[in-house]
């Protein structure tokens, strides 16, 4: 469910928003963090990116596997297999 926080900010020439400090301190994002975006009908999201495992999606415990994210529970039951 979204939320309306009620700040509106236009677009610059360059296509660039800036989030308020009061959001970024809320969501926890800092100057250089990585944001994904999506598009779900007509709204444009943004979620502070996170490294998760490509098969379950955990952010926990992620390792680089040939440039590819998997957590340890997954390596486990591969290694298994």
């Amino acid at each position: 469910m979204m939320k309306s926080t009620g700040i509106v900010r236009k677009v610059d020439e360059l296509g660039r928003i800036v989030l308020p400090i009061e959001l970024r301190r809320t969501m926890n994002i800092a100057e250089r963090d990585p944001l994904e975006i999506y598009v779900e009908g007509p709204c444009i999201i943004m979620k502070k990116y996170e490294i998760s495992c490509v098969f379950c999606g955990n952010s926990e415990d992620v390792k680089d596997f040939k440039d590819k994210c998997i957590c340890a529970d997954c390596l486990k039951e591969l290694t298994q297999q």
